[in-house]
């Protein structure tokens, strides 16, 4: 490649939590792409998303924003015209853009949105969008793509337990066809003398549940060894009242009549989408490897958002920052430039639009907030250091009072702090001694201290949030 900067490979899987990956240490999952990846690279051990649903926390990691100021507060809301997307900025520096898979940093249900998901100008030349795998929208090019191979979409009913469905065979996944979007467009750009950026978002792991048979089938033989969700009986009792909603009036996955083998073919299902992805991603990383393109290219691998998978009683997501919501897998790689190496630094996926800027000799755009990586990555500051602490929201409801709380989270190395706003309620952890987060040290006298620290820590972090938009011209 000619030019000074590097291409971009953007991965991100979706609802996908960070101990899914044998480098995260699951033992259970055959990673063995992403895992390499990781031994090329930087894995994040901490890294954190700002919202543990998907278009607060795309709109978050695409402009370097908080939620709270794209004003993508929650699900169903569209980005503003003004919010400038770093896949923007890059194409205005010269870069090729393309996408496969979703976006969604805009209201897309079908109720509204006939067509296809609005779009702001977000720098995107190359545009194949399938927001998920069911045939909603007349331009959901995964269905084009299904019937250039005379294939249709479906799926079926898996025998040994009700929650999980048989999906779509590997070679006609939504996943593969995103995969195969990125190798065109990498096959297409090798040798042109210009920078690229093609970001893959798979709709997996995200529910429905529904692997290709031939991937859940090779978990039947360690069925009984598959841990059970972490979830002590009574728990619930000094928490959130939604927490116990969710955990007794969830219809999808009603974890009181789910049996414990139920809870295990979940998980496995669950386990097996991560593991197709992984076969994708090796696809990719061989395209660049075979077109001359791998030590050009920043390759980064991340989830928009985690998945409970039952753990405290709790499937899905929602107001919960437990850990299996919030924290998420990240890696990134650019071999000879990136020193291999792992870093529990708490980073916050905020941190990456002005990362990548960073890395490709650009401007950070003055509305960002997020805090580049780049010195850590390169090797100028400590692998451990970062961040002091890390910070999410969740909007749901528009008004004190609203059955849906608009809840934030604080989370230092130590401790992890959530507010339910104009309730009076909230959870304390202290992650020293209870990694599980089972035990809500809010109304503990001996954590008062501890409590007020982090309620001042809060309220910095959310005044922060404050738009450095339009930026100051003179001094009155």
């Amino acid at each position: 490649m000619n030019s000074d900067r590097p291409n971009i490979l953007w991965i991100c899987s979706d609802q996908q939590r960070f101990d899914t990956l044998g480098c995260y240490g699951n033992a259970f999952v055959r990673t063995p792409n992403i895992d390499r990846l990781a031994q090329g690279g930087v894995l994040f051990e901490y890294a954190y998303s700002q919202s543990t649903i998907c278009t607060p926390s795309r709109s978050s990691f695409l402009t370097g924003r908080y939620p709270r100021t794209t004003a993508c507060r929650d699900n169903g809301r569209s980005i503003p015209e003004h919010e400038v997307l770093v896949t923007k900025l890059l194409a205005d520096a010269g870069y090729t853009c393309g996408l496969s898979g979703k976006l969604h940093v805009s209201a897309c249900h079908p109720s509204i949105c006939k067509a296809r998901e609005p779009r702001i100008d977000d720098g995107y030349h190359e545009f194949h969008w399938s927001h998920h795998p069911p045939q909603h929208w007349p331009t959901n090019e995964y269905h084009h793509w299904l019937r250039g191979r005379g294939a249709a979409y479906g799926v079926r009913e898996f025998a040994d337990s009700p929650y999980v469905r048989l999906g779509m065979p590997a070679e006609h996944h939504q996943t593969t066809y995103c995969a195969e979007m990125a190798i065109n467009f990498i096959e297409a750009n090798a040798g042109r003398g210009q920078p690229w950026l093609f970001s893959v978002n798979f709709f997996d792991p995200h529910h429905p549940f529904d692997p290709p048979e031939e991937f859940l089938e090779r978990y039947r033989a360690v069925l009984d060894d598959i841990p059970l969700p972490r979830f002590r009986p009574g728990e619930l009792d000094d928490k959130p009242p939604w927490q116990k909603r969710a955990h007794t009036g969830n219809k999808e996955y009603p974890f009181e009549r789910m049996s414990e083998r139920d809870h295990r073919w979940l998980r496995a299902a669950y386990w097996a989408m991560c593991d197709l992805i992984d076969v994708q991603v090796g696809r990719m990383l061989e395209a660049l490897e075979r077109t001359g393109q791998i030590d050009d290219t920043i390759v980064i691998y991340m989830s928009d958002h985690g998945e409970m998978l039952g753990d405290h009683g709790i499937y899905l997501k929602g107001p919960h920052f437990y850990e299996p919501a919030v924290h998420v897998p990240l890696i990134v790689s650019w071999p000879g430039k990136v020193a291999p190496r792992r870093s529990s630094a708490l980073v916050e996926l905020v941190d990456l639009a002005p990362t990548l800027l960073d890395m490709c000799g650009l401007d950070i755009h003055p509305g960002m907030q997020g805090a580049s990586v780049w010195p850590l990555l390169r090797g100028d500051q400590p692998v451990d250091r970062h961040r002091d602490d890390v910070y999410a929201e969740f909007y749901r409801g528009d008004r004190p009072g609203d059955p849906a709380p608009h809840t934030t989270m604080v989370r230092t190395n130590r401790y992890k702090l959530t507010v339910a706003h104009g309730r009076g309620i909230g959870e304390l952890y202290d992650l020293e001694n209870d990694p599980g987060e089972s035990y809500n040290l809010w109304a503990d006298p001996r954590y008062a201290g501890v409590k007020m620290d982090m309620l001042i820590r809060m309220t910095d972090r959310m005044a922060y949030t404050c738009d450095p938009l339009p930026p100051k011209r003179a001094p009155w």
